[in-house]
């Protein structure tokens, strides 16, 4: 079957590759008759090349031709030295099809430059590695794979040409020109403490690989190395990367004091980096059953951990024995974080994980977990790994790239505020593949509804998600089609049922469900500070996370998208300003929205896992969301300034889609 694929993969390559070829000798032969001649078809048909497997080699090769022919004649890509990285990048991740099209093949062309196998008189060797290395850099974000919501929503797939196009540069310049780059980047993405670290380990090792390779230059690299000590080396029982069955031995032989010295270790290198090492597992199950008392220790825990661990102790060390394996490393973390919220002392919750222990998973949801995470345990160790991960860590869930937003903070809120009915919905879905909610009096059980919008279930998420994700999403859909046609957008109805009793019953959209039109702008933005903002709202906080719906814009303020989100809380930062923090279901929350609208993660004050703005800022990009009208705060006193402020940023950017 799978030669069959193949043939047909490689049958549309070539076809793409001819008709590119095609064109290529139509622009050259009317370029040599003297006759107008745009490079428009070209370009059309190198897109489906870099859309076929093996299309950006096929290009790489006709490099000289590409240049010959005058693909780049007559515009700025024919002067190659003139050429802007920054300006590069807007028009790989921002620019309509031809140009982003044409980037990539002047790309490719400076990249043979740099390699030394193509000779432009425009431009040296030199010259072109230096424009790649600060290319690359400034593309860091798609060195994990995941795309965010405006390159995932670019149309002809321009995302993932983009994407592909940024590997295929790293795979030939090497990391070295950018590690130092690399290394902030990953200390970003891990300052947000993802749940999904697999990516991030991979730029860990792809760090490892700089350090260690003689031929690179990289004195002074403290911070990278770091890195790859805690990942790879964080005790002085592992320094060395001895593998598995030398540091057994190696445990085996330690005396109390060592092991003490590799507890705290690991420990340290853990919460520091938020990564967990293949060998912290190993010392864990070595201390279990020898020395239970130094797991506390081992874990990092404070005494609020270590109260829920002496007071739970049967049911955390039997977590240990279940699902502590090299393999499901991270989950380590997870439980740490787990302990240290004390979730455990509510009597359900508990309840709930000792059922998740005994729980016989049913063959779709084992099927599901095996083909994505392989059969090194069996499925309902990584089910379970993924339980700990997502009780310890609430924010640090992610969608990737799937257009399940909805069904995410759904997982987020319930980890973070109602944890025993996650562990509900987890056991009927692994169980039972069905689960059961209620709308409006009416019983809705997912296995047999049509899909979502998520077509395809998805696979690129954690235990959690691949497993319970696509009955949310099933059920959320129905909830849609059960409230018909109404006067208003319909998560005004459909959030407080889905999520929980805490979800603000008042609803206020600036878009009208009649129209499809921006109404009553300023009102809505007036109604939001006086519900959210401290100044506005009797200084009452965000008690419980609520979802609420936000418009997304690249970074020229162009609209993509809606997208779900849940308000955390407001508060003061350093600098006095005043800051909303939120949760953003995707895998980095660090974007640029444009009009110096940038979602920060670690500067102001972020707890791990969320993003902030500045209150205006976050109001600007805001489209819909829930609040108690018993707590609304006085409208009449939210400045006229303040409102101003937001409904300019936001009439001038994502707005001017909807008049």
């Amino acid at each position: 079957m799978s030669t069959i694929a193949n043939s047909d993969a490689n049958s549309d390559t070539n076809a793409a590759v001819a008709n590119f070829d095609e064109a290529l000798q139509q622009l050259g032969a009317a370029l040599l008759n003297g006759t107008v001649a745009y490079n428009t078809q070209v370009l059309d048909a190198a897109l489906h090349v870099m859309k076929a497997p093996g299309g950006l080699d096929a290009l790489y090769a006709r490099v000289s031709v590409i240049e010959a022919k005058g693909v780049f004649a007559n515009s700025d890509w024919d002067q190659p030295a003139i050429l802007r990285p920054s300006l590069a990048v807007r028009t790989l991740r921002h620019g309509a099809s031809p140009y982003t099209s044409i980037e990539v093949l002047s790309e490719l062309r400076l990249l043979a430059v740099a390699m030394g196998e193509y000779i432009h008189p425009g431009i040296s060797a030199e010259q072109a590695r230096n424009f790649l290395t600060q290319v690359t850099a400034l593309n860091l974000d798609l060195l994990s794979g995941q795309m965010s919501e405006a390159d995932r929503q670019r149309s002809q797939r321009l995302g993932e040409i983009v994407n592909s196009l940024y590997q295929f540069l790293l795979n030939r310049l090497g990391y070295e020109s950018i590690l130092d780059s690399l290394v902030d980047e990953v200390q970003r993405l891990l300052a947000q403490r993802p749940i999904q670290t697999d990516s991030i380990k991979q730029m860990v090792s792809q760090i490892a690989k700089c350090l260690f390779d003689p031929a690179i230059e990289t004195s002074g690299m403290d911070k990278a190395a770091r890195l790859v000590s805690a990942l790879f080396g964080p005790t002085l029982g592992c320094r060395d990367d001895p593998g598995f069955a030398v540091y057994s031995e190696r445990l085996n032989a330690m005396d109390e004091p060592a092991l003490r010295q590799e507890a705290q270790s690991y420990a340290n290198a853990m919460h520091e980096t938020g990564m967990v090492s293949a060998y912290h597992p190993m010392l864990l199950r070595h201390l279990r059953g020898n020395r239970d008392d130094l797991i506390p220790l081992a874990l990092g825990l404070s005494i609020t951990g270590n109260d829920v661990f002496q007071s739970y102790r049967q049911i955390v060390l039997k977590l240990i024995d279940e699902v502590v394996h090299p393999k499901t490393c991270q989950a380590v973390y997870g439980l740490a974080l787990f302990l240290e919220r004390g979730s455990l002392f509510s009597p359900p919750v508990a309840s709930g994980l000792w059922r998740q222990l005994e729980l016989i998973l049913c063959q779709s949801a084992s099927d599901k977990l095996t083909a994505v995470f392989g059969d090194a345990h069996p499925p309902r160790v990584y089910l379970l790994a993924g339980v700990l991960s997502l009780l310890g860590q609430p924010l640090g869930i992610g969608q990737g790239n799937n257009p399940t937003c909805q069904s995410v903070i759904g997982l987020s809120m319930w980890s973070f505020n109602d944890a025993d009915y996650l562990l509900q919905l987890v056991a009927w879905a692994a169980r039972d593949d069905d689960v059961i909610m209620r709308f409006e009096g009416q019983h809705i059980t997912s296995q047999y509804l049509e899909p979502g919008l998520a077509k395809e279930p998805p696979n690129d998420v954690d235990p959690v998600s691949l497993v319970l994700i696509p009955h949310l999403d099933r059920i959320y859909g129905e909830m849609g089609r059960l409230c018909g046609v109404r006067d208003d957008d319909l998560h005004r109805w459909i959030n407080p049922e889905m999520y929980g009793w805490w979800v603000g019953h008042a609803f206020l959209s600036a878009i009208s469900r009649v129209t499809g039109k921006i109404h009553e702008y300023e009102n809505f933005i007036r109604h939001f500070y006086a519900c959210y903002h401290p100044y506005y709202n009797s200084n009452i906080p965000v008690i419980h996370p609520q979802p609420a719906g936000i418009a997304v814009t690249d970074s020229g303020g162009r609209l993509v998208g809606r997208h779900a989100i849940t308000i955390i809380r407001v508060n003061l930062d350093r600098d006095g300003e005043v800051r909303l923090y939120f949760f953003n279901p995707n895998n980095d929350s660090g974007q640029d929205w444009g009009q110096g609208v940038y979602c920060s993660t670690e500067e102001h004050g972020e707890r791990a896992g969320e993003a902030s703005l500045p209150f205006a800022a976050f109001a600007s990009r805001l489209c819909v969301f829930h609040y108690d009208p018993r707590e609304l705060g006085d409208i009449s006193l939210v400045p006229g300034t303040d409102v101003v402020r937001a409904t300019e940023l936001g009439r001038n950017s994502w707005v001017k889609s909807y008049e």
